[in-house]
């Protein structure tokens, strides 16, 4: 895959104050691994504080910073679900419904992500990467990635770039499954909504999925390369020498199976209202109000 991992702005760093009513962000992977606002507080692993804890205390920073109460919006992928807080300066806090959030829109995404750049997160992703810390780039990316298709939808170029990283990311860790799995949704919008850039982004699940070994995901998901390689070849976008290649890489590796390629299943429309998301993405549960992980009361701090 041929994501560069080269800074380009070496002087973009996140802005060091928001204002009092900018929602932050945080997220819990998986395996505990706790961020927020872009930045690792803590790996996952044994002997670590509660994520909650770590993520409170966090928030509660700024809020005495700012001497204000804070909005958060915290992913929790240990539980799936998503919760929306209030956090004090004194250091207490409550769950809120999402009825009670800040209210949504352009202005204030545009707002947040002024306070808390996306770019100045892709910058952190890269240097970890640079110093072989991919595990912590991973983690960075799948926070920027799942917020950011939060906020934007998944279709959104921001989100889409976001997740072509992440997707790189599980390339270098030898992650191929979920490489492709990441991979193959970019691509898969971006020829269903821009056509013209799509070919890079077929390239980039191609190479992923030239390392699987497993014969069923080798074939479903080269067949539905194939058909996307074919479709840019009819458009007449199949320009690039190393692109060809790639496409008839694929058709040999299908074709050595002896088995026919069958047309991908259509993309069933969205309803009216909904954003858009990828069907990969395991879905999150919005929490109930009064959340006990999440909720501490005045003057209360957790233990050390």
């Amino acid at each position: 895959m041929s994501h560069s991992l080269t800074p380009r702005d070496t002087g973009n760093l996140p802005a060091l104050a928001a204002r009092p009513l900018i929602r932050l962000d945080a997220y819990v992977a998986e395996d505990g691994s706790t961020v927020v606002n872009g930045h690792l507080l803590e790996m996952g692993g044994s002997g670590r504080r509660k994520p909650n804890e770590t993520i409170l205390d966090a928030i509660a920073m700024f809020a005495r910073t700012l001497g204000a109460p804070v909005a958060a919006t915290v992913i929790d992928r240990t539980v799936m679900q998503v919760a929306r807080l209030r956090v004090y300066p004194d250091g207490s806090s409550r769950t809120i419904a999402d009825e009670d959030d800040l209210p949504p829109g352009l202005e204030r995404t545009a707002a947040e992500e002024e306070a808390f750049p996306p770019l100045a997160r892709v910058e952190r992703i890269i240097q970890h990467a640079q110093h072989e810390e991919l595990h912590a780039a991973f983690v960075l990316a799948s926070a920027l990635r799942e917020h950011l298709t939060l906020r934007r939808g998944a279709e959104d170029d921001l989100s889409l770039e976001a997740r072509a990283i992440e997707a790189y990311l599980a390339y270098l860790r030898a992650d191929y499954t979920l490489s492709i799995t990441l991979a193959l949704t970019v691509a898969r919008i971006r020829c269903r909504t821009d056509l013209n850039r799509a070919a890079p982004d077929v390239a980039r699940a191609t190479a992923a999925w030239q390392r699987l070994m497993d014969e069923g995901q080798v074939a479903t998901r080269g067949q539905e390369l194939l058909h996307m390689w074919e479709r840019l070849s009819a458009e007449g976008l199949l320009l690039e020498p190393a692109h060809q290649a790639m496409a008839h890489t694929v058709r040999s590796r299908l074709d050595q199976r002896g088995r026919p390629v069958p047309a991908p299943a259509p993309v069933p429309a969205l309803p009216v209202g909904h954003s858009p998301m990828a069907p990969e993405d395991k879905p999150l549960k919005p929490t109930r109000r009064g959340l006990r992980r999440f909720t501490r009361k005045p003057g209360r701090t957790p233990a050390p």
